[in-house]
């Protein structure tokens, strides 16, 4: 028989849960959607709705299907605070809930930049990570801090709720700057600073561990997110690189050396296993900028329509380039003021020219990443909605100079937990092992020619050009 495992990834505002088998089959899927409570900047989720929602939703799986086990991937920073009981003393405070953006700029103050990097790898201290929240608490509502017994993140509550022990894993703390990057334990100076004890947080775990049972399911510890998305993608070693262009532009790869810290470093290395690292670097609108110009100048065409139009159109669009930042920009440089921008128009262009520099926008924003993160690249794995087209990712493969692929399963993160759930039952002897078993490759695009490289360096002018207008 089959051992079935069941991945579940825990997004921000919805939950997706696939069951596969052990080649990597799809068998059954579900998702739920919930809406956060919002007032002001505090942003939080009832912490037993977060529970309800998980268990009505698995239990559609769990009860048509056999699992083996079970993994959990979840939204990092959301920060569940628990009394002697195990019962939540408030809501859940959502990543990105920023109240304690006070408490995260005294925190830099105290410490510094480079002191946070080389001990966390994070590059910034932003109010909605755990730690800022935790002593925001102290500071605001002492009769919550004085009570509190475990300080959680999402994916430790509901192991906990499953099982009843407080366990955790180590690549979903890369951004709490309660654990050290490299040796993945938590750092006493830091918990020396907030007032807390290492008791009060759960026992940290690698990725793929068995941490107990839930009605006969192993549970199994999962990832981040991003991590378990990368993982279900196949990205698991050196040399590959993901880029999901969805609403936003996420780009990952990963590197076995911790780059060194310099003034103005904005990209931070994520923790997945002891001497592994991710490298993360997103923009907030990448697919958005598409859905923008379709909404508003392209109703009454489709997706496949705007392919085909943006498809007579030679590289470089006439001239015709475009910056997609509609919501500022965030890496390489933090630029909030910067606005989206159509540049070089003339008679000649067509809706089909301002498909197509779109698309080239975000190819261009993925090579500056690439550029930026400077680590080996042999193959770049695209997901997302962007992945769908053709076109873009021939555009992409040709920009980068570098093999584009695609994948069979879209729902990688719920893959990417499964891997890990299938690792620390034995059904897998590593993720890589995994991968070379159940990733399947869709579509291959490969770089054709140069026609991009003196394109991309006449935009990278003119931008640098508009940019200093903001």
């Amino acid at each position: 028989m089959s051992k079935n495992l069941l991945g579940v990834d825990f997004g921000t505002t919805a939950l997706k849960a696939c069951l596969f088998d052990e080649q990597g089959n799809c068998l059954a899927q579900e998702s739920a959607q919930y809406k956060l409570i919002t007032e002001g900047e505090f942003i939080e989720f009832n912490a037993d709705e977060f529970f309800r929602v998980f268990s009505e939703t698995v239990e559609k799986i769990t009860d048509k299907f056999p699992v083996h086990a079970m993994a959990i991937d979840t939204q990092g920073e959301t920060l569940i605070v628990l009394d002697k009981c195990g019962k939540p003393l408030m809501n859940a405070i959502i990543w990105l809930d920023n109240r304690a953006t006070s408490q995260a700029e005294k925190m830099q103050k105290t410490f510094g930049l480079e002191k946070i990097y080389n001990l966390t790898g994070q590059a910034e201290i932003p109010a909605g990570y755990p730690a800022p929240k935790i002593e925001w608490l102290k500071d605001n509502a002492p009769e919550i801090f004085d009570k509190a017994d475990k300080f959680l993140l999402l994916e430790d509550y509901i192991i906990y709720r499953l099982t009843g022990k407080f366990e955790a894993s180590r690549s979903l703390y890369s951004s709490s700057l309660l654990m050290n990057v490299h040796s993945g334990e938590y750092i006493p100076e830091i918990l020396d600073y907030l007032g807390i004890k290492e008791n009060q947080l759960p026992h940290l775990n690698e990725s793929g561990v068995v941490v107990g049972e839930y009605k006969g399911i192993k549970v199994v510890t999962s990832a981040l997110d991003q991590i378990a998305g990368i993982t279900g993608a196949g990205v698991v070693k050196e040399g590959l690189m993901s880029e999901t262009t969805g609403t936003a532009l996420a780009v990952c790869a990963l590197t076995n050396k911790f780059p060194p810290y310099y003034e103005g470093l904005k990209v931070s290395p994520y923790y997945v296993k002891k001497g592994l690292y991710c490298l993360l670097m997103w923009a907030p609108t990448a697919g958005a900028m598409l859905e923008w110009f379709k909404r508003n100048f392209c109703e009454e065409l489709d997706y496949g329509k705007l392919n085909e139009i943006a498809d007579k159109v030679p590289a470089g669009s006439e001239g015709l380039i475009v910056l997609p930042h509609l919501c500022g920009t965030v890496m390489p440089e933090n630029c909030p003021e910067a606005k989206g921008v159509f540049y070089g128009m003339e008679m000649k262009h067509t809706r089909g020219h301002f498909v197509r520099a779109i698309m080239e926008s975000v190819a261009y924003m993925i090579r500056e990443y690439v550029d930026f993160m400077n680590v080996p690249v042999q193959e770049i794995r695209s997901m997302g909605g962007g992945a769908k087209s053709k076109l873009w990712c021939n555009i992409k493969s040709s920009v980068l100079d570098k093999t584009i692929v695609t994948l069979k399963q879209n729902e990688t993160a719920c893959l990417g937990s499964a891997m890990f759930a299938g690792v620390g039952t034995g059904v897998f002897d590593s993720t890589e092992r995994a991968a070379e078993r159940i990733v399947a490759i869709d579509k291959t695009y490969k770089a054709d020619g140069n026609e991009y490289q003196n394109v991309y360096r006449e935009y990278k002018i003119k931008e640098q050009k508009i940019m200093k207008t903001f």
